[in-house]
């Protein structure tokens, strides 16, 4: 995006050639030597301010960079890229969508991330975390910090409900970045495959909750992902997320506006709608994703998926996991925005 500046400003804006503070020229070294450009400055901008061209650094970076776009274009155009039975299109996952994210996760919501040791290096695992947010923007953080934390890189397959699937654009967004539908076909077959599964069993009960009820678990539905991991005998990974609950505190909810969308419920924020597009924009909490221990499920025999007394208490077990941690970390918090 262009920045267009009246002539009368450039030089307030960009010195070219005049002299900043203490009358020594920006860009320049007191001994009259050019100072080295400041890495957080771009290379045009370094030229403008020195006068001189860019150093080699910067004609490395940009070429490389050029080079990775136009890889990325071939790859696409020839179609040199491999989309799974799910809609999971890798390449542009680690491409386009997680770089994407990646500002939002380290600049915005500062995400940090504790006990990704309790991650398998390989081989799968069903990660069951809380919801919140009245907007599910946790999915997207938590993709982001298994990926880019975990040694191997790894993408995690999040399970969706049907609504977003059947959003247009969205659905197609979510495929790609590895999302698929929340039933029990789907999650079998992934673990089967050895991938990281995460699901959210709160589902719209979490995210849509009030903000009075935050970091209040809701009800973990029948326990449906238990029974998946026990067909598979996959270890559960309990996973907390604190930081959700604040982006968009949910004051109250209008009822037949969300019936008449075809949504499960229409929020009223501090912000929103009130201020319109810009109350859309998620307050900047401080977030902190921790990945606790497997709890195993390989221990059991073929018919455990069966019995609901089994069921029932592992559910519990994870919940109970999720909630402690949840209270654990909050006890840690300062503060909302600085952690």
């Amino acid at each position: 995006m262009g920045v267009e500046v009246e002539d009368s400003a450039v030089a307030k804006v960009i010195p070219l050639r005049g002299e900043g503070r203490g009358g020594v020229a920006r860009g320049a070294s007191t001994d009259g030597s050019r100072g080295a450009r400041d890495p957080g400055v771009p290379p045009v901008v370094h030229q403008l301010r020195t006068g001189g061209p860019p150093d080699e650094a910067d004609h490395t970076a940009l070429a490389d960079h050029v080079a990775e776009v136009l890889t990325f274009l071939r790859r696409r155009v020839t179609g040199d890229y491999e989309v799974d039975d799910y809609g999971f299109d890798p390449h542009l996952n680690s491409s386009v969508i997680l770089p994407a994210l990646r500002p939002v996760f380290e600049k915005w919501f500062r995400v940090e991330v504790s006990g990704v040791e309790n991650l398998p290096a390989d081989g799968a695992a069903l990660l069951v975390a809380n919801h919140a947010g009245t907007v599910p923007v946790d999915g997207l953080m938590l993709s982001v910090a298994v990926h880019d934390h975990h040694p191997q890189h790894r993408p995690t397959r999040m399970l969706a409900a049907d609504l977003v699937f059947q959003t247009p654009l969205l659905g197609s967004f979510s495929r790609k970045a590895g999302h698929t539908l929340a039933c029990h076909p789907d999650a079998d077959s992934l673990l089967r495959e050895g991938a990281l599964v995460t699901v959210f069993p709160e589902g719209f009960k979490g995210v849509g909750k009030p903000f009075a009820d935050r970091y209040k678990l809701q009800r973990f539905g029948r326990g449906g992902f238990v029974t998946s991991a026990l067909r598979t005998g996959t270890p559960i990974i309990p996973v907390s997320i604190v930081g959700s609950e604040e982006i968009y505190p949910k004051l109250a909810d209008i009822k037949p506006l969300a019936r008449l969308l075809g949504l499960p419920y229409f929020p009223i924020t501090p912000l929103f709608p009130l201020l319109g597009p810009l109350g859309a924009v998620p307050l900047p909490s401080k977030w902190h994703i921790a990945f606790g221990e497997p709890i195993a499920t390989d221990g059991y025999d073929e018919q455990a998926a069966d019995d609901p007394m089994i069921t029932f208490d592992l559910t519990d077990q994870v919940r109970e996991r999720i909630q402690q941690t949840l209270y654990t970390l909050l006890a840690t918090r300062r503060n909302v925005f600085f952690g």
